[in-house]
């Protein structure tokens, strides 16, 4: 059977597994109805999907498991009317969803290098997926590390793959806070504050990240400072997409249309779309 990618009727899938992530943040576990579809639905890292609530609209989301061995899921902030009534949903209720979309994250390309992840907030969410598959083909990569911070403890994402994350042998994992608590062992401050705790390898050194635009702003001023190239920094950007194919431009940034030349990017690029993140 051939991969499939679902372009321009979506395909039902039910919700099998709701989980709260944090405030207003949850993961939803799907399955296509239609077994081949289901047996057949591939994706890379860093691509996406559309998601349809019926009743109420369609909208763009990162996907978060890694391609290979994972669970599929989507994890959705509550943050408009369509995305209001996906938290709606209960388990056993139906979702539309097309694609994936996008080009992804290069997985064979960073193959041999170090590999740091710097992650804000719900920033993690798009990463999780490269992450995931990086440490499953673990003997492929040098260093790998992490450094991710939220708001508050309450606000890290991912709380459970947090812990687990930290117990892998070879996984270098940093976490912060900005606010702690009387329960926060960790560090506190915002995520810059760990730069200065941490060896970063510079040679040979590939960096993820992906926040909100302080964080990022301030991250690559980091990274570039310590030596890494603006095309060793790779990102995914945000836009309002619409249609997942290049035919609406709603997602267009000058030349380049996000839902088909990225969304993901390297810094180098970025800094030629000509608007400030």
């Amino acid at each position: 059977m051939s991969e499939q990618k679902i372009v321009t009727v979506p395909e039902i899938a039910t919700i099998e597994e709701i989980k709260d992530e944090i405030v207003d943040v949850k993961t939803f576990y799907l399955r296509f109805d239609n077994k081949e579809i289901d047996g057949n639905f591939t994706f890379k890292s860093g691509q996406f999907i559309m998601c349809t609530v019926f009743g109420a609209g369609e909208f763009a989301v990162s996907l978060p498991p890694s391609p290979e061995n994972d669970r599929f899921h989507i994890t959705v902030r509550r943050i408009g009317k369509v995305t209001n009534a996906l938290h709606d949903l209960q388990v056993g209720d139906k979702v539309g969803i097309r694609g994936p979309f996008g080009n992804g994250f290069p997985f064979e390309e960073i193959k041999g290098k170090n590999v740091i992840y710097v992650a804000g907030g719900i920033g993690l969410i798009p990463l999780r997926s490269s992450i995931v598959h990086v440490l499953q083909h673990r003997n492929d990569f040098g260093r790998i590390l992490l450094l991710y911070g939220s708001r508050s403890p309450q606000d890290l994402m991912y709380q459970y793959m947090l812990e687990q994350w930290q117990k892998i042998e070879g996984f270098e994992t940093f976490i912060t806070v900005d606010n702690g608590t009387p329960e926060w062992k960790g560090n506190v401050g915002i995520i810059t504050t760990l730069f200065d705790k941490v060896e970063i390898p510079v040679e040979n050194t590939v960096a993820f990240v992906c926040g909100p635009p302080v964080m990022f702003n301030a991250v690559i001023k980091e990274l570039m400072q310590r030596g890494i190239k603006d095309d060793m920094i790779i990102s995914t950007l945000e836009r309002h997409m619409k249609c997942g194919v290049g035919k609406c431009q709603h997602c267009a940034i000058g030349r380049t249309l996000v839902c088909t030349d990225g969304p993901v990017y390297t810094y180098r690029q970025i800094k030629t779309l000509g608007e400030q993140i």
